[in-house]
């Protein structure tokens, strides 16, 4: 999970794109990076760490230029990146080229291989972006052949040929230098992809973003997801051209996204993320009414903050009182972002802290957006006794996670899932609690179709949901992929976190 953004403007676009990041910043706290373009010559400056610490004044002056991309990025091997790994990458050959990438190549180390063996390009870094950028700049150069110039149905035959060859999840924003700002989506949206338009006295300026809730801030007007397959050119003059790419293109959006990981605020393919997480309240409901001691619970505490629309729908469901008694310090990161389970363990004392008085005494039910490797479940059901509940229910708007997500989400191995080979029951007295309850497969699914808005601009039928049900929609993942991906992470891993 990561966050790109992409603006073509009339003035500069250094704040901007600064103020999107911002917007973005819950997609990844690990690293920031901007690359804006002044004509022909781009403007980079990148780091790790947060958007806030890793740009200063002197950086934003030195990013000159009316258009740009922008990233924020968490890691997706589950160690923390290096430097060099920060995005945007930039390739000078066949022309400048920069992108920023959300997402997973499932056939990254394939295309890495091939295109140092057959295509004499050599690639850097550990990062799968770097690899697609490789091939976007060789299917440009292909498309291109001997012209001088390119044109948008060039740029549009590149993107099919990078569609052909990659596989996995990407949402892209890229710029050519001397051209204008490219965005794409794999054939299978899998992560989300938005652009707007702002009219202006000098014209119209475009923005492209993971999530709607960028363009919002910044004053741009949603025209619509890019479509699975699809790839968006915006000229450096301003005008915009669109086209199918791919050949097959069916929209399967990452459901997480939903269940954790987007904004409240955004609308992603059509549905509403705010919806969609109260109405998986109202599914959770039925499981939590389906217990036969559920009418001995006192109130409902929401774990902040993704999980709070749900815990609200729930309990005005059950019909019982929903309180706010955990206190979130707002300056300690997400832990489920945080690289390490030592650091994830460690923070979740530090992020919140429950209200006593709304304890004692009382049967809870805590609600939260998932459980995954279950150390701040844990942690927080033992602050919860600490505080004088009587008995501690559980529950989880998300069904048990228990396969790997190789589409860019940091938590690859079944080992570290505590869901895997696990019962409600099982789970439950691991982290603590008297009961664990958990949303179902069919429940979530239907809960966020329900939130679909009637003009959405492609309806959805299914999600990729593979964490939850093991099938993943690209076709090609196999259980050796998954055995090697759980040895390079379990390389990957400190000596310490090892040990958690």
């Amino acid at each position: 999970m990561c966050g790109v953004i992409g603006i073509v403007s009339h003035g500069p676009v250094n704040q901007l794109i600064y103020d999107g990041l911002m917007a973005l910043q819950h997609r990844g706290q690990d690293a920031a990076g901007i690359m804006t373009a002044d004509a022909a010559v781009f403007h980079q400056h990148k780091g790790r760490g947060m958007a806030r610490d890793v740009f200063r004044t002197r950086n934003m002056r030195e990013l000159l230029g009316n258009a740009g991309i922008g990233h924020v990025r968490y890691p997706t091997a589950g160690s923390a990146i290096s430097e060099h790994e920060a995005q945007p990458f930039y390739v000078n050959s066949p022309f400048g080229i920069a992108l920023v990438h959300n997402g997973n190549l499932t056939n990254g180390e394939q295309l890495k291989t091939d295109l140092f063996q057959l295509d004499a390009r050599h690639i850097n870094t550990n990062s799968d972006s770097e690899v697609l950028l490789n091939v976007l700049a060789l299917e440009l150069e292909r498309a291109a052949r001997d012209e001088r110039r390119l044109t948008p149905e060039m740029i549009f035959k590149a993107v099919a040929g990078v569609h052909q060859r990659c596989r996995g999840a990407y949402a892209v924003t890229a710029m050519i230098a001397g051209y204008g700002l490219l965005a794409f989506r794999d054939p299978h949206g899998i992560r989300p992809l938005v652009y707007g338009r702002a009219e202006t006295m000098a014209g119209p300026e475009y923005a492209v973003a993971s999530e709607t809730v960028a363009l919002d801030l910044l004053g741009f007007h949603a025209v619509r997801d890019v479509a699975p397959g699809e790839a968006l050119f915006i000229d450096f003059a301003g005008h915009a051209h669109t086209q199918q790419c791919a050949t097959a293109a069916q929209l399967n959006p990452c459901i997480f996204e939903y269940v954790y990981l987007a904004r409240p605020d955004s609308v992603i393919d059509g549905i509403s993320v705010y919806d969609a997480r109260v109405h998986l309240g109202a599914e959770l409901a039925r499981e939590v009414q389906a217990l036969p001691d559920w009418r001995e619970i006192d109130v409902v505490i929401p774990i902040p903050d993704s999980s709070r629309p749900s815990a609200l729908e729930l309990a005005t469901v059950i019909d019982r009182p929903y309180r706010e008694a955990f206190v979130k310090n707002r300056y300690v990161g997400r832990t489920f972002i945080m690289p390490g389970q030592s650091m994830r363990k460690k923070s979740v004392r530090q992020k919140l802290n429950p209200i006593a008085s709304e304890f004692a005494g009382k049967t809870v039910l805590l609600v939260d957006d998932s459980i995954v490797r279950g150390t701040t479940s844990r942690e927080i059901v033992q602050m919860a006794r600490e505080a004088g509940a009587r008995r501690v229910f559980f529950a989880s708007a998300a069904p048990p996670v228990v396969y790997p997500n190789v589409y860019g989400i940091d938590m690859p191995t079944p080992s570290e899932l505590i869901a895997v080979g696990k019962s409600a029951e099982q789970v439950a007295e691991v982290i603590g609690a008297d009961r664990v309850i958990y949303q179902s497969i069919a429940g979530m699914k239907r809960a966020i179709l329900r939130s679909q808005r009637a003009d959405a601009a492609q309806r959805i039928t299914d999600f990729d949901a593979s964490c939850f049900d093991g099938c993943y929609v690209t076709g090609d993942i196999t259980p050796q992929y998954l055995s090697g991906l759980a040895r390079a992470r379990e390389g990957s891993r400190d000596p310490v976190e090892a040990d958690q």
